[in-house]
């Protein structure tokens, strides 16, 4: 197993639909194994393909007691309710803000065999298959704020190092 460099924001990768995956073999599973090697050295509850740089359809999730890789994931909610709550994203370092997302969902997808998956989650795990999902449709959660939650979040991360470190390189 490998631990991959994560993108972070600005690069074009994270704003890139990702593939279906049609091949179920030894590649997916390696690569669903580095996912969440590199989900735990960042302290994540969640990672993307795409947040390692592959526009693949995968992520990877390690919360609520539940933990694996979802292949070729869709979701829809169950219910009405909401839920508001601070989310953060490893692309994004050291910034958070409130996001509102379903409060439940039912996800399906695949494993890394192949073998159909039906997952049905509230709470955190319910957050991470949205927001998960949403890196897949090349969808960062900044996208999910309120226009002046949006502007003010931003301005924070034009102030970060790591953004302002990036702009140094070029």
């Amino acid at each position: 197993m490998t631990v991959r460099p994560i993108r972070i924001f600005g690069d074009p990768i994270l704003n890139t639909e990702a593939q279906s995956i049609e091949l179920f073999d030894v590649a997916l599973a390696t690569l669903a194994s580095d996912m969440l090697e590199t989900m735990d050295a960042a302290g994540g509850v969640g990672l993307a393909a795409n947040q390692i740089g592959l526009a693949k359809r995968i992520f990877v999730y390690d919360c609520d007691g539940l933990r694996g890789a979802l292949v070729n994931p869709v979701w829809e909610p169950v219910g009405d309710y909401a839920q508001i709550g601070m989310e953060g994203c490893l692309s994004i370092p050291d910034v958070q803000a409130e996001v509102v997302r379903h409060e439940s969902v039912i996800a399906r997808g695949f494993d890394v065999d192949g073998r159909p998956v039906t997952i049905s989650a509230s709470g955190l795990l319910s957050r991470c298959i949205q927001h998960e999902t949403d890196h897949l449709d090349g969808v960062l959660y900044l996208r999910r704020l309120d226009p002046e939650v949006r502007k003010e979040t931003m301005e924070i991360i034009r102030g970060m190092d790591w953004f302002n470190a990036g702009e140094e390189q070029q």
